[in-house]
């Protein structure tokens, strides 16, 4: 590895061009290291549990043999090794011998701050693809590195979350090695993890395991030079095989007249399906459907019946009741920027928003309806028979075209315009106590370093106001609803529901995946001071000392206040049925 800084010059780009891939694995010590993690041991004694490691990677350099240098310009990377996600691939790559490259783990000063909507769908810059881009805190974190630890004596496990970001925290890494690119070709790095916790001790319950690059952050620092000693050389071979090919469906041609779906500023691109393409027909087809109570196994409700345009298509009781009176099992969730969701329902389970309308359709605790009877009801009538006709060419009904109708209804259903966004661009200002609110959102809470802060932005950080990722947010200690485990099937998943968005959080009462909080009040109060250190509680959560937060009544009012401009009135009333659907909601 070279340390010093070396003088190359640029090398012309020959016409023969291959493929590298660069593939980084995770260790600990000469382990691998699957994420996420069993314990493995620091060089201190000390128990440590990683459950998350991902970078951006950029600035991609090779040596060649004469000094010169080839650059592959505006080329970048990502990787997430709790997906499995380790490879980046590199195109246009000269074919000839190299001695050398270097990457760096960030991204420069012009993209960290430039529109990150400028990116599409599965890109390593879109927000929606790294998980790794905060907004308004300074633009993307370059590592994050998350897990648990405990002391050799055991006891309850602490978490730790390390986010490097920030110009001084971008780091450099440069090979001396000899390799050869004339097919694809795959170099391959280890980053050995452990590099990250040598020399030093986790801190106890002072909540000082924690780093998000703020400025005289020194763990940010050490923690960035030591991540640059933490990459290895493994080897370089040619493969053969191209990975960059794209994985997209073939956009499906769709009847209609297209929708114009506009990406709100400072919104990711949304990988919309490509397989139900928007048209104008296809939508109001959608929202005449979700108003339909025959859509319902007895006539008696409709979709709106627990998902309430008034109260930004959520429900306005903890568990909603079904077509039969019997209570369901979970929060309606509010249906609204549903476009930029990776999956649907508290747990994760329905992959598209068609499969979760479906679902919805005919479980027996909800519209309790049969597909064939709904259809053939459907087919009786003219009308509907001529809007499936105008969205979809002919007008046969059935169960497909009906969930790809309502899909193209929900994901049309975005909410932008609250007084948050109008401050941002600069047309409306925030009162003093909800600038208040919103600094303890974006700011970690560290006590040990004497900064005050509720550490929101972790989880709902983003013009989205979520990550949209499963997680513990320590309700129980022992989870009665297995959560995300029905999707993913791993224990350590029991009890992690999808972190919803905080757009129109003030209509959306109650809260939680089984509306156990009435209030706003109530929700700020059990992340300050009412946390169950369960076991796979998130480690953003679980960093914090166990007394809480610590927040005091004017900044629990303050984070209220804040809240609350992040009401879209304007969504509200545009999103509003009906009139002939409108009593059915009462």
């Amino acid at each position: 590895m070279i340390r010093s800084a070396c003088l190359f010059l640029l090398a012309a780009l020959p016409l023969a061009a291959a493929e590298l891939q660069l593939r980084i694995e995770p260790r600990w010590n000469n382990d691998a290291l699957a994420v996420p993690s069993a314990e493995v041991a620091t060089a201190a004694g000390q128990h440590v549990r990683v459950t998350r490691l991902a970078a951006l990677l950029s600035d991609f350099q090779l040596l060649k043999p004469d000094g010169s240098l080839v650059r592959l310009e505006n080329q970048f990377g990502f990787i997430d090794a709790g997906s499995g996600r380790l490879t980046v691939a590199l195109a246009n790559v000269p074919a000839g011998d190299y001695r050398g490259l270097q990457v760096r783990v960030g991204v420069p000063d012009a993209v960290n701050h430039a529109d990150p909507g400028l990116w599409p769908p599965g890109h390593a810059l879109n927000p929606q693809t790294n998980g790794l881009h905060w907004s308004w805190s300074g633009g993307y974190v370059f590592l994050a590195l998350e897990g648990y630890w405990r002391g050799s004596g055991g006891g309850d496990a602490a978490g730790f979350s390390y986010h490097l970001a920030k110009e001084p925290q971008r780091m450099t890494v440069r090979f001396l090695a000899p390799f050869q690119v004339e097919s694809a070709t795959r170099v391959d790095l280890a980053f050995n993890v452990a590099a990250l916790f040598a020399n030093r001790r986790l801190a106890g319950d002072d909540g000082s395991d924690t780093t998000h690059s703020a400025d005289h952050d020194a763990l940010a620092g050490a923690l960035a030079r030591s991540a640059e000693r933490a990459f290895f050389w493994l080897g370089a071979a040619a493969t053969g095989r191209s990975v960059a090919a794209s994985h997209r469906p073939v956009a499906a041609a769709g009847a209609g007249t297209p929708y114009a779906f506009t990406v709100p500023a400072g919104f990711p691109q949304p990988a919309l399906p490509a397989d139900n393409p928007l048209t104008e027909e296809g939508v109001e087809l959608g929202r005449r459907l979700f108003f339909d109570r025959r859509l319902s196994g007895n006539g008696g409700q409709s979709c709106a019946s627990c998902h309430d345009p008034r109260a930004a298509f959520s429900d306005r009781v903890a568990l909603s009741r079904g077509t039969d009176g019997e209570r369901g099992r979970r929060n309606a969730m509010p249906l609204f920027n549903l476009a930029w969701h990776p999956a649907y329902a508290w747990d994760g389970t329905k992959r598209t928003i068609r499969e979760q309308a479906l679902a919805a359709m005919t479980n027996p605790v909800e519209m309790h309806a049969r597909v064939a009877d709904v259809v053939a009801e459907l087919g009786a009538d003219p009308r509907v028979r001529a809007d499936f006709a105008a969205a979809f060419g002919t007008d046969g009904i059935t169960a497909e075209r009906l969930g790809r109708a309502l899909e193209q209804f929900l994901l049309v259903q975005v909410s932008h315009r609250s007084k948050f966004d109008a401050a941002l661009a600069g047309t409306v200002s925030l009162s003093e106590e909800e600038k208040r609110g919103f600094a303890l959102f974006m700011t970690e809470s560290d006590p040990a370093r004497g900064r005050r802060g509720a550490d929101c932005f972790h989880c709902h950080g983003g013009a989205l106001f979520s990550d949209f990722a499963a997680r513990s947010n320590g309700l129980d200690l022992v989870a009665a609803d297995a959560g995300a485990q029905n999707a993913t099937g791993r224990a350590d998943d029991r009890g992690r529901f999808k972190t919803p968005s905080l757009r129109n959080v003030a209509l959306t009462a109650p809260y939680m995946h089984d509306g156990r909080f009435r209030t706003l009040e109530e929700v700020v109060a059990h992340y300050d001071h009412g946390v169950q250190r369960a076991e796979n509680l998130d480690p953003n959560l679980a960093k914090h000392p166990k007394a809480g937060l610590g927040l005091s009544a004017d900044e629990q009012r303050a984070l209220v206040a804040f809240l609350k401009t992040l009401t879209d009135h304007e969504f509200s009333r545009s999103a509003l049925p009906p009139e002939e659907a409108f009593a059915g909601l009462e």
